[in-house]
């Protein structure tokens, strides 16, 4: 027995046992020891046939993805590729039947690894893919040359560029899986091996011939994928498809030359680089920053909701769909209604997409209760207030909450970027308070902003971190400031993209650049899709405290569009102009005319702007305050800013993140580019501090960490 692989003979079976808990992920030590085993078996006089499986709940899940870390160059790479490819080779040739037995997952390496066993058996639940796109990597060890040959070259190109794993039963229909456990997988694995052994079978994929025909049709698929796949910013799908293309054209062993080469591109590639530093910040961002010590976590069994409007409906809904019983309650009969007929709406647009059956719609939306009191709140483990972004309303709502409420309950706002201490003042249980900041659509969106204030308990923040997976969603934690951490950054965004619309670009053009640079939308788009009147409504409260939203100049664009009513697409007309039932906008002269007045207001010399330097301003100016929220604790890794960024508002992933992004195109010319904003456009571009002192030092953005704004007592 080897510390990775396990050795045992029963009834003249060698069964080979991967344990590298918690999914047996393939370090270099597995390959090795893998290696080790099978070729034991092999020579084993007592042993006619081999299985492999894995120990615990899963086969093997994938690679151990800080193994890619440790390959610094190309050649790094193509070595351990190598090296890979060799072990599954080695594998094929042995003489005694070998069947994969799958349990759980057989991703990535796991999956190749199965590929490189005569025969696999799955359980009906296990699930079998190759998600190394969502890494910015491709198979690398044969998984685009063996794949194909198993379960023929469309399903092969869908897996290798899409990720998507497929459950075994459609496995087996292609050929990937020769069986289907209705027992112990192990023992049907055997039972496989000793038929196979008794006539001298083994059947190594790579030998497995394709018609010409299918290889016809094969490269004819290919080159459609190619041709789609080249127009995207991200290059390891299109690299995936050329690798099984060249194993079609050129055979199994120029195939597999070929991947290893792509894969070794792959690996040291800013993309992937990018993708995997995403992989470790979400999975950081969703444990509680160390400082924090809870006590006990008890679950939420039951919620409350406090505003049947747009967010609470959605909020709502997340709760139902995760199982959890939800009042939903407004302040008369009317809204309370017109919030369960939009449920019902949108769970019946999963119905009709396929996403949902009829019978789940009917469950689900039993979960909800309609209310216009507090009768029932008492039993809620946590209430959630969802009502207008106005800090007394929302006061006034914690006043009243708090009196309903056990001295137990959570209670969370919904805010996007008031002051979490000034509704804990409202209640009687300050170190219950807490913000729960979801981004519309709440039932869509993934990101959810878990808010501490200054009294804010560590139970409460542990309990929302496991309450925020439950409902599916990514919850990280950040402190109290205005904004937070997501609305604080988007606030410097919109400031460069008003000034850059006066300054002489257009509305289409400052969103056709942002959207190149691989934003989902523009940040006009997104105005239009949110609604002005928000943004404006969060300026006037502002006002009313002598503040902004962002240092610098403050754009009067937006609420003179405000003020003709232009709220978006709700009212047909904000940035863009809206034909009645279509999202689609039309950029609309009047808004580029108003630019103008307000630059000769502001005594702007209109001119021509490049799309260059609308990213480079926009970013720049994110990349500046994400580094003072670092800098000054409110948020704990730079990592989280990443995660914020990209689930809040669709930061392209193969960047990374807003830091991760800083690191790639350089920290000195990140400080060198706003250090000439500075000169050129005012003092508002002042540099964060602590990128100076990180160029200073040599050290990289995306690996800081502070600890979270102030302690919580009593932690």
């Amino acid at each position: 027995m080897s510390e990775w692989v396990h050795y045992l003979v029963r009834d003249r079976i060698a069964i080979l046992t991967i344990d590298n808990p918690p999914v047996n992920a393939l370090g270099p030590g597995v390959w090795e020891a893998l290696d080790a085993a099978v070729a034991r078996a092999n020579a084993d006089a007592a042993v006619d046939a081999i299985v492999l499986t894995g120990a615990g709940w899963t086969f093997v899940a994938g690679a151990d993805i800080k193994v890619f870390d440790t390959l610094k160059t190309r050649g790094d790479s193509l070595a351990r590729s190598g090296r890979n490819h060799a072990v599954l080779r080695r594998m094929e040739d042995v003489t005694k039947p070998l069947v994969a037995a799958i349990h759980g997952n057989a991703f990535g390496g796991g999956l190749e690894v199965a590929m490189g066993c005569h025969y696999r058996v799955a359980t009906s639940d296990a699930k079998l893919g190759q998600p190394e796109v969502r890494l910015g990597l491709i198979p690398g060890a044969g998984g685009t040359q063996r794949l194909p040959r198993l379960c023929g070259i469309p399903m092969a190109i869908e897996m290798c560029t899409s990720g998507r794993p497929i459950p075994a039963p459609e496995a087996l229909e292609a050929g990937l899986v020769d069986a289907i456990a209705a027992g112990d997988v192990v023992e049907t694995a055997m039972t496989l091996a000793l038929a196979r052994a008794a006539v001298g079978a083994t059947r190594r994929a790579r030998d497995i011939a394709l018609t010409e025909e299918a290889v016809n049709s094969g490269v004819a698929a290919c080159e459609q994928a190619e041709a789609r796949l080249a127009e995207a910013h991200v290059l390891a799908p299109w690299r995936a498809v050329r690798a099984i293309h060249t194993g079609l054209v050129r055979g199994f062993d120029e195939g597999s030359l070929h991947e290893r080469e792509l894969f070794a591109d792959c690996v040291v590639s800013t993309e992937s680089r990018a993708l995997r530093h995403l992989f470790f910040a979400e999975r950081a961002a969703a444990k509680l920053p160390s400082v924090f010590t809870p006590g006990r976590t008890p679950e939420v069994r039951r919620a409350a909701i406090v505003g049947a409007g747009t967010m609470g409906v959605g909020i709502a809904m997340t709760y139902a769909s995760a199982g959890i019983p939800v009042l939903l309650k407004d302040v008369d009969e009317k809204p309370v209604q017109q919030g369960v007929a939009a449920m019902r709406r949108n769970f019946q647009s999963a119905v009709d997409k396929g996403r949902m059956t009829a019978e789940a719609l009917e469950c689900t939306m039993a979960l909800v209760t309609p209310t216009v009191n507090y009768d029932g709140f008492g039993e809620a483990d946590i209430i959630v207030e969802a009502v207008f972004e106005n800090l007394d309303l929302k006061k006034s709502i914690f006043e009243e909450i708090g009196r309903v409420a056990r001295p137990d309950c959570i209670l969370a706002s919904n805010t996007s970027t008031l002051d979490i201490d000034a509704f804990a003042t409202a209640t009687l249980y300050p170190e219950q308070v807490v913000g729960h900041h979801f981004f519309s659509p709440a039932h869509v969106m993934k990101l959810l902003e878990i808010v501490r204030g200054k009294r804010t308990s560590a139970q409460v923040l542990a309990s929302s971190v496991a309450l925020g997976k439950r409902l599916g969603k990514v919850p990280v934690v950040v402190g109290n400031c205005f904004g937070f951490v997501a609305n604080r950054m988007l606030a410097y965004y919109m400031r460069e993209a008003y000034l850059l619309l006066e300054e002489g670009a257009s509305v289409a053009q400052i969103d056709g650049a942002l959207i190149e640079f691989g934003m989902p939308v523009g940040p006009f788009g997104m105005q239009d899709i949110a609604g002005l009147d928000v943004g404006a409504r969060i300026r006037q409260h502002l006002r009313a405290l002598g503040r902004t939203r962002a240092e610098g100049p403050e754009s009067a664009v937006p609420d003179r569009l405000f003020e003709m009513g232009r709220y978006g697409q709700k009212t047909g007309a904000g940035w863009y102009r809206y034909e009645s039932g279509s999202r689609q906008g039309t950029p609309d002269p009047l808004v580029e005319t108003i630019a103008a007045q307000e630059a000769a207001k502001r005594g702007t010399n209109r001119r021509a702007i490049t799309s260059d330097e609308i990213v480079a301003r926009t970013m720049s100016a994110v990349i500046n305050e994400g580094a003072r929220i670092l800098q000054e604790g409110f948020a704990a890794r730079a990592g989280d800013i990443d995660v914020i960024y990209c689930y809040g508002f669709g930061f392209p992933r193969y960047r990374g993140g807003p830091m991760f992004y800083a690191d790639a195109i350089g920290l000195p010319s990140v400080l060198q580019r706003i250090r000439e904003y500075r000169a050129t456009l005012g003092s508002h571009w002042t540099p964060a501090p602590l990128l100076e002192r990180l160029v200073v030092d040599g050290r990289r953005l995306s690996d800081e960490a502070a600890p979270l704004q102030s302690s919580v007592p009593n932690a």
